[in-house]
């Protein structure tokens, strides 16, 4: 970061869950401080917030920022001084560190994971469902002389994939099918062959967060379009693609990631013909689009009316531990994009591809216990929020793993600060919205099973109860028995 100023909402992000443990806050965030400037994240000479700008954004008092900077200024690891802030010591060499924007917080319970921490940041089936691990039991494994390098995905599963899509009217051949590990890595190989920096690429704003990331590092300029309750602007859309003619737009049509719209037919057949029309690559991520919780048959894949690459997965289905992705595509560029899948890893693991075959075969007795599975948690999680956070709008959706609730005040990535120290872990609405905006939502998800998510109800309401008291009120943080 040089000597540059390091952006508030930037260094929030970097110091993640620094307040999850154990110990005074002072001290908790001088080591989350320490650790980012040894590892050069934080490098000499950068100039770190004034306190009360730093205690705002982290929901914490002046006395605590303060506190944490006079730590580090006694080590000899900051610097303060009267009229020119304070900043990173130029005397200790530090380590080059490549730079790297915020860690996105929903993967940092996977990366930092916390004991005792109600994780509502991250949507996925916690553990895998019976029929994998059945089918992990009974494994038919290729002829031995079958060198188990597949860069496009093992035929037998490209065929499932293909004939999942031919069943929802959209003709596919196995040739169009690219077997990724996780719909992730799909994402990254599209993004990677197809966007240079600085190439626009149109976004809804909010969206799934790991799109966010691989958009980013691409050094791609982020176009973002509102999505609603009715999902996409498809006008705003259409007018972006005609004037500015992004290489990419990336849209998660059906059950949207987070807000769980569904983009009308008509809206839909018109996003893609404007896409055709302007030579914009069209993605739709239907990862969660099967998981109607009605149990109805999923909507029309965008391909459905015209051209457009569709990114899928069993993570949600069945289980995230399963890493096992596609890709639908024309011909032509499934072929250039295994080329650069073989680069990258020469294909993916073939047992779990086997598994995702003997899944896809029985594909819809899949489905039907997962989306009993979310309706039962989409109506607790909601009882729980009237009977616990009654100020808090929650509409219902239709399909997906997250409801994308308003918060009557406040800041929403403030208020994950004060979660996170009541032993529960969210995810604000700036995270994942290109255009800093979304500042009074919250994205929760409801597939954790029924205790922890009604406990994580529970925290989140302290949490309300502690950042909404009036100012001077002590605030006692419970987590479990331990009082911090």
């Amino acid at each position: 970061m040089g000597t540059d100023k390091v952006d508030t909402r930037t260094l929030a992000s970097l110091l993640g869950r620094w307040s999850a443990g154990r110990g005074p806050l002072y001290l908790l965030l001088a080591g989350r401080l320490r650790r980012l400037i040894e590892e050069g994240t934080l490098r000499a000479g950068a100039v770190l917030p004034p306190d009360r700008v730093l205690a705002s954004a982290l929901a914490v008092g002046r006395t605590t920022v303060v506190a944490a900077y006079e730590e580090l200024r006694g080590e000899g690891r900051i610097e303060r001084r009267q009229g020119s802030g304070t900043r990173v010591a130029e005397a200790v060499p530090l380590p080059p560190a490549a730079e790297e924007g915020p860690v996105n917080p929903m993967f940092l319970q996977l990366i930092e994971p916390q004991d005792g921490t109600v994780v509502l940041s991250c949507a996925a089936p916690e553990e895998p469902p019976p029929e994998v691990v059945r089918a992990y039991g009974g494994l038919s494994l290729p002829s031995a002389v079958d060198l188990g390098y597949h860069p496009a995905g093992l035929a037998r599963l490209r065929e499932a994939v293909a004939a999942k899509y031919t069943a929802q009217g959209v003709p596919t051949a196995p040739g169009q099918v690219l077997v990724t590990t996780g719909a992730q890595q799909a994402l990254s190989l599209l993004v990677e062959h197809l966007v240079a920096p600085g190439d626009g690429v149109l976004a809804e704003a909010p969206t799934y967060a790991g799109a966010l990331d691989v958009l980013r590092a691409s050094g791609a300029a982020l176009m973002p379009v509102a999505t609603g309750p009715d999902g996409l602007d498809v006008a705003r859309a259409v007018r972006l693609m005609a004037e500015r003619r992004p290489v990419l737009a990336y849209t998660v049509p059906n059950h949207h990631n987070p807000t769980g719209s569904v983009l009308p037919p008509l809206a839909a057949r018109r996003l893609v013909r404007a896409a055709a029309q302007h030579g914009v690559v069209l993605v739709d991520d239907a990862v969660a689009a099967d998981l109607s919780l009605d149990g109805s048959p999923a909507p029309p894949p965008l391909a459905a009316y015209g051209e457009a690459v569709t990114v899928g997965s069993l993570s949600k289905v069945a289980w995230g531990g399963l890493r096992v992705g596609w890709l639908r595509a024309r011909e032509e560029l499934v072929a250039r994009l295994v080329r650069l899948k073989s680069m990258r890893d020469l294909g993916g693991e073939v047992g779990s591809q086997l598994v995702a075959a003997e899944l896809l075969e029985d594909y819809e007795q899949v489905r039907g216990r997962r989306v009993r599975e979310l309706r039962e948690g989409h109506d607790l999680l909601r009882a729980e929020l009237e009977r616990l956070l009654p100020e808090w709008e929650c509409p219902p959706v239709a399909g997906g793993q997250t409801v994308w609730v308003r918060l009557p005040r406040g800041d929403a990535a403030s208020f994950a600060q004060v979660a996170i120290r009541h032993g529960v872990a969210v995810l604000p609405g700036p995270a994942i919205d290109a255009t800093g905006g979304s500042r009074d939502r919250l994205r929760l998800p409801f597939s954790p099973d029924p205790d922890r998510l009604a406990e994580g109800v529970r925290r989140l309401a302290e949490a309300w109860n502690a950042y909404t008291a009036p100012k001077g009120t002590p605030r006692s943080v419970s987590l479990g028995a331990v009082v911090v």
